[in-house]
This record gives structure tokens, sequence and C-alpha cells, in this order.
């Protein structure tokens, strides 16, 4: 069953309002303020950080948000990007959103908020916004060509079931990803406690000398594990790509939420493999970004290979993997103050190599290692269910927006 259509003005409860600007200069205290930022970031804005901005009286009035709220992006650097939606989901406290943002304010009443935000988030919602947006080109949105818009309009109550739904589902790959901060904060947390801070068991009894726990050994990174770089097939060979090989580029690792990696937006064949530099390594490889973006970290657990923009990290010896992941993953800004360059910074395989990594003994890598290795399988497996939630939200979303799928 088709829903009957309406224009997206006739639920507002007030006139759209684009946001307020405000000077580098000014920022630093007051009131939160939605950038850009958390718009692309987050589909729901709710308690995280921003940038403090003052307002006076009549911003306080009219420039703040409510539960409910519809922000769209006026513009963005792709055409893609204008009339991205968020759904404000919280307010904890005063906040307001700056100008190149739209609040939409609808009567709730008529309408929920959810169902309208989930609509903008549907393919149809997406080619609604975006035939306005290619019209205007670089000029942005208007937010007045916003009322314009044909959306459907069910009875609230299907609404509010429409997007019940929907939000069961965020919720739980919201959780999904809580769960897996926390656990990758625990393990981060054991490796500062016991190699950091050197509260490791044992420690009130262990001698320390430079530094260094009696037992401990400060090796080369070049002793402990062998590196690998990658390569590109040219995009000029049509039968390069388009394969079943995973081959992973640094955006990949940079736009992950965890250390669990589970796939590359890009395949190539075993012809694009063999005839370029890019090689195979083995699953639970440590891949370092080194050009450009460097210093994110990913684990695969399956057989992968990398452009050129990584240094893939295969310890000698197991136990080592876990230690060596976290021992670098603290130590991103040293990395980062390694790398070289005038177009963008790299650090060279020669130069990593040569940089120091201190192994403490042979029981204390065994246990982190232990504990660290059912810590990476826990968040690959939530990574999982959260990626096949977030496939069946999206296969259920059109077909409940259309009313094909009854509630």
């Amino acid at each position: 069953m088709a829903y009957r259509m309406i224009k997206f003005g006739d639920i507002y409860a007030e006139p759209v309002r684009n946001g307020l600007t405000r000077p580098t200069k000014v920022r630093g205290s007051g009131y939160r303020m939605v950038n850009m930022g958390e718009l692309f970031a987050y589909d729901r804005i709710n308690g995280q950080p921003m940038e403090l901005v003052p307002l006076n009286e009549r911003e306080l009035r009219v420039a703040t948000l409510e539960v409910g709220d519809l922000l769209f992006a006026r513009s963005s650097l792709k055409i893609e990007g204008t009339g991205k939606c968020s759904i404000v989901a919280g307010v904890p406290d005063i906040t307001t959103f700056e100008s190149h943002l739209i609040r939409a304010r609808l009567d709730q009443s008529k309408a929920d908020p959810r169902f309208y935000f989930y609509f903008f988030q549907s393919h149809y919602g997406r080619t609604t916004v975006l035939s306005i947006a290619k019209q205007v080109g670089a000029a942005g949105l208007p937010g007045s060509q916003l009322a314009t818009l044909s959306v459907p309009s069910p009875p609230i109550q299907k609404q509010s079931a429409i997007a019940d739904i929907l939000w069961r589902y965020d919720e739980l790959i919201g959780n999904n990803a809580r769960r897996i901060k926390l656990l990758e904060d625990a393990a981060r947390l054991l490796y500062e406690e016991w190699f950091v801070r050197l509260r490791f068991p044992g420690h009130e009894h262990t001698p320390v000398c430079d530094g260094v726990p009696e037992g401990w050994e400060r090796k080369l990174i070049a002793n402990v594990c062998d590196t690998i770089g990658g390569g590109t097939p040219s995009t000029k060979v049509p039968e390069y790509w388009e394969g079943d090989i995973t081959w992973v580029v640094p955006s990949d690792v940079t736009k992950n939420d965890c250390l669990a990696l589970l796939d590359s937006e890009r395949k190539i064949t075993e012809k694009g493999l063999r005839e370029s530099s890019a090689k195979m390594v083995p699953a639970e490889t440590i891949l370092m970004t080194s050009r450009a973006s460097v210093g994110f970290f990913a684990l695969m657990d399956h057989e992968v290979c990398t452009n050129q923009g990584f240094i893939n990290i295969i310890p000698h010896e197991e136990p080592m993997r876990m230690y060596l992941l976290f021992n670098l993953m603290n130590r991103v800004e040293e990395i980062r103050s390694n790398a070289k360059g005038t177009t963008y910074p790299e650090i060279s395989k020669g130069r990593f190599r040569g940089m120091d990594v201190v192994v403490p003994s042979e029981p204390l890598v065994n246990a982190f290692s232990d504990f660290a290795t059912g810590i990476v399988r826990q968040v690959r497996c939530l990574k999982k269910q959260a990626v096949g939630l977030q496939r069946a939200r999206d296969l259920l979303l059109p077909r409940l927006m259309s009313g094909e799928v009854a509630v």
C-alpha cells in the first residue's frame, strides 16, 4: 500500500532556520554547537563532544535544539553530501547549530520526527533532497525549498510503529558499538598498566634499571617482526579489478570504527595481484597506515593485500602480535614524528624498522596475548553482528517507507 504524499512544510511546527556563524576567536566557552563534522559523523545527535560558543538571549530563544529536531547539511564538498540528515536524539545541555546546517522542527502532533529522519535516510528520500541540491549546485540547499519536498504521510500511529522498528535496530547497533569501545579500552588500559606504568604482576619484586625491568630487553622493531609493503594494480587494466582478493586502502581503515576490519571496499583479481607490487599477508597481520593518514591500525581474519599506503607487520613470534599492536598504538605520535614528506607525511619501512621496542618477559607477553586476543575475537564478533543488523535495517527501510511491509 502506497502512502499519500504531502508537502514537507505541511508538518512544520515553525519555519526552518539556518544556524549561526561564530568566528574561531570567540569559540571555546559557552554552549554546545553542532558543526558539519558532527552532522556527518553521527546520524543521531546526542551527547557527543562539541565546540562551545557564546549565545545572546535572542539566540537562546530561537537557535537552540530540541529532541526530534532534524538537521540538514546546506552544502557539502561533494554534492552527494548536501542535504544529509541527522536527528537530535537527546540534548544533555543547551545546544545550537552552525550556519552550514538547517534546522527543521516538526509538529509532533502530526508527525513522528523519527519517521521522517528514516525517510531522508532512504534512497527515495535522499534522491528527493538531491533533486533540489543539484539544481542550485554550489549555492547549497535552500531551507525554503525543503518545505516543497513531497514526503509520505501515513497516520502518525503508523509512523511511530515504523520508526520504533528501525530505532530498535539502531539501538542494537549502538549497543554493539559501545561494547566494542569498552572491550578495546579494557585491552588498552591493561597494556598501559603493565607496560607503561610498569604495574605488571610481580612488579613489586622486579628490579628496574634504566627504565627497563629485569628480564625485559630493548630491541629494534626489525628484530622482532617482518614488514611488508603493498601496491596498486594499474587502474587502466580492467582485468586487474573486481576480483575476489581483499585489497585494503587506508580509507578502509580510517573509516572503520574498531580494530577488526571485516572487508575492503575494492577487490582485485589474481592477475592484478601477480602483475603488481601488492603482496598477500596472512590473517591477523597488523595493518598500519604509513602514508598521509599515518598510524591507523586494523586486523583482518583472512589473507589480504594492501596498497602502498601501509606497513604490514608480521611478528616473528605469535604471542608478540598483540603486544606489538598495542605498543604501536600507544606510540602513534612518535610514529608520526618519524614520517617525512613534502606532499604528505610518510614513514618508510627503513625508518620504522629502526625504531626501538622494549620486549617484556615471555610470561608477561603470553599473558597479555591471551587477554588481548580474546578481546579482539569478541570485538570481531560484535562488529559482524552490527554489520548484519545494518544490512537488515537497510533492506527493511525502503519497504517500510513505501508501505510494502505492513506494520
